[in-house]
């Protein structure tokens, strides 16, 4: 099993950045892709921004392509996700999550991941 931690979230004005990281520990052996996900209130949770842990493929959402980039350091299994121009809409509790190729069907699939952070909120005012 992966544990993951995520820090970072806060409060912003709208234009703002803000920059959210998630520390991987556990079985980081057995991970092969990590990803961003985010819920507003009322609503479902939607992908936000995914890499592969090897090879450092990336993959964005429509609505944050331009304006938010995932990275990540493999030595110190941490997955970052720097986040640009914010907006009002963008607001929302944030998740890091992790998944194994045994589960892999898609980088914005749900399903594609077994390991969940606790979540951290990203508030941004008009």
């Amino acid at each position: 099993q992966v544990q993951l931690v995520e820090s970072g979230g806060g409060l912003v004005q709208a234009g703002g950045s803000l920059r959210l990281s998630c520390g991987a520990s556990g079985r980081t052996s057995s991970i092969y892709v990590m990803g961003w996900f985010r819920q507003a209130p009322e609503k479902e949770r939607e992908f936000v921004a995914a890499i592969s842990w090897s090879g450092g493929s990336t993959y964005y959402a429509d609505s944050v392509k331009g304006r938010f980039t995932i990275s990540r350091d493999n030595a110190k299994n941490t997955v970052y996700l720097q986040m640009n121009s914010l907006k009002p809409e963008d607001t929302a509790v944030y998740y890091c999550a992790a998944g194994p190729v045994s589960r892999y069907s898609g980088f914005d699939a749900i399903r594609s991941y077994n390991s969940w952070g606790q979540g951290t909120q990203v508030t941004v005012s008009a």
